[in-house]
């Protein structure tokens, strides 16, 4: 047994020795198709010669600074390429090692906002059940995963609560329409402020497009207008975490551009470095930097390797390649071809009760009984034989359990790198559905 601690303790995975493009290659050479991106991040694959390039040549110049007293060439000028051209009115940027620590961030930040602006009353922040913001304890606490939170609850913070997700599949009533359903979302929140008094709460939290917890769950035309029309009402902030959905996953640079908002501080992370270093991070507002100008003038936060300098020069080799690449593009049309194929190939499926998504980022849910929506026994952990035989077949997925309330509901997500081709795309498909067909056999 190795002496590493594992996500399981009672097994030890299979090591991936080295990658290429879109491939991984395990201990016993197979080669193994990333149809994940890990958990959506690979996003130009494995090995990219630019990328690998630009670490070395940071690491021949400087590896590390402390930003207490320096800051360093390749995060100016990562932060150049996100925020030089003031997307929505993002004006600066803030490098961290993930997106759970970029999720602190945002928190913090819209905490000190209104601090400096002199409204030390707002406490509170409204999030989503069904939701991920991160492991750390803020993240975890603002997140509505509730298998993740459920043996943490103790420590966590009562300063969040949460409302419902935009999950028209499952939570929208018979005969209900889209604009009917979105506005009895709004309303939702519209009382959860209500409820916590409109003048302490700070933010509303958001996944621009829902990720792990809830696999691939868009929000309904108008939503997103709806539920910052809600926070422009009462002075809060609309904080949107991109985390897993943005830097180009769904086809813009921005998940946002796509919804007609903009937030006021949004979280990145996975494909900004697409894994070739740990990286994350927020993008912030003009408004919200003036406020904390305007006051102490400085952000009361940090980290021992916030905008390390290796992690930022493979971010910028990232940017430049999916912006020279044309890569945007390649995910708008192979995306086009994910949800083509997959819908042939689960369509009709018995057991798929519904195919969601956007770009290169997809799932499927699977239900024991398509028409009534029912599901699987979670004891069976379906979501984890997917996994496996999706393995089996040389396909890495990304499956989870809990879909529906943290316990019930199954799903696994496809996100290949936005380098992939039409024939690849139907690779991954054609395994993906072998392996479901398998899982499903086995039961």
């Amino acid at each position: 047994m190795s002496h590493l601690v594992h996500r399981s303790l009672h097994a030890d995975p299979p090591l991936a020795l080295r990658g290429e493009g879109i491939y991984l290659y395990d201990q016993s050479g197979r080669a193994i198709i990333d149809g994940s991106g890990g958990a959506a991040v690979a996003c130009l694959g494995h090995g990219h010669p630019r990328v690998i390039e630009a670490i070395k040549a940071q690491l021949d110049k400087l590896a590390y600074a402390h930003t207490a007293l320096f800051s360093c060439e390749s995060a100016e000028e990562l932060a150049d390429i996100m925020v030089g051209h003031r997307p929505g009115g993002l004006t600066h940027a803030y490098f961290c090692s993930s997106g759970s620590e970029g999720n602190e961030a945002a928190i913090k930040m819209a905490r000190q906002y209104f601090l400096e602006i002199g409204q030390p009353e707002r406490t509170r922040f409204i999030a989503r059940r069904q939701s991920y913001h991160g492991n750390t304890l803020g993240a975890l606490s603002a997140g509505g995963n509730a298998m993740r939170r459920a043996p943490y609850q103790p420590l966590l913070s009562p300063a969040f609560s949460h409302v419902s997700p935009c999950y028209a599949y499952r939570d929208r009533a018979e005969g209900e329409s889209d604009e009917q359903y979105v506005a009895r979302l709004a309303a939702e929140l519209e009382a959860e402020f209500q409820r916590l008094g409109p003048d302490t709460v700070i933010a509303f939290m958001a996944e621009t497009v829902v990720g792990a917890t809830l696999g691939c769950v868009t929000a309904l035309p108008g939503y997103f207008p709806a539920m910052k029309a809600v926070c422009d009402r009462h002075g809060a902030l609309l904080i949107l975490d991109e985390v897993m959905s943005g830097m180009g996953r769904c086809g813009a640079l921005h998940t946002w551009e796509q919804e007609g908002v903009t937030p006021d501080i949004q979280i990145v992370a996975k494909g900004l470095g697409g894994g070739y270093q740990p990286i994350g991070g927020i993008l912030v507002h003009g408004r919200v930097i003036e406020g904390l100008t305007g006051g102490t003038g400085a952000f009361m936060h940090g980290h021992t390797y916030q905008a390390h300098p290796v992690a930022c020069a493979a971010a910028v080799a990232v940017q430049k390649v999916i912006a020279e690449e044309r890569l945007l593009d390649n995910v708008q049309a192979m995306g086009a071809r994910l949800e083509q194929r997959l819908t042939e190939r689960f369509g009709n499926h018995r057991h798929v009760g519904d195919i969601r998504g956007r770009g290169l980022f997809w799932a499927i849910e699977l239900v024991e009984d398509r028409a009534g929506k029912t599901v699987f026994d979670p004891a069976l952990k379906l979501n984890e034989r997917v996994k496996m035989q999706a393995y089996e077949r040389g396909l890495a997925c990304y499956p989870m359990g809990g879909t529906i309330d943290g316990r019930r509901g199954d799903h696994a997500i496809l996100a290949p790198p936005y380098i992939a081709t039409a024939a690849q795309i139907d690779e991954i498909v054609d395994r993906f559905g072998e392996a479901v067909d398998a899982a499903l056999a086995s039961l």
